[in-house]
């Protein structure tokens, strides 16, 4: 069966620190974080789309927003649960779920900067 595999990608600037790096908390730091999520459909729609992008924009602008130009740490759940690059990736996947139960999220990669990502994939 034939299916179609769409991306959207996201970018925000935000601080974060962990809370437990290597036996001690690290220091806060800033990174360029982009946010890709991968759609999968085996239709398209009458207009001839699997997911409108306009839509899937949307909701990852919304939720990536929480930490544009913020702490990350002070951000909910991530208050108290440390912000790896793999927990984000989870965190933006079940939210973007949750948000679009119909949009068929495959996976969510978070990038931490040029050079280094976490992919995460229900």
């Amino acid at each position: 069966m034939a299916t179609y595999t769409l991306r959207v990608k996201d970018r925000f600037e935000a601080s974060h620190w962990l809370r437990s790096y290597r036996g001690k908390p690290e220091q806060i730091h800033g990174h360029s974080w982009q946010v890709e999520v991968v759609l999968e459909s085996d239709a398209l729609d009458d207009e001839g789309m699997g997911f409108d992008f306009v839509e899937i924009r949307r909701q990852l602008r919304s939720l990536a927003s929480r930490f544009d130009h913020n702490d990350i740490n002070s951000v909910p759940p991530f208050d108290t649960l440390s912000p790896t690059t793999e927990h984000l990736a989870h965190w933006f996947c079940h939210e973007l779920r949750d948000l679009m139960p119909d949009a068929g999220v495959a996976e969510v990669t978070v990038w931490e900067g040029p050079d280094c990502s976490a992919t995460y994939r229900p």
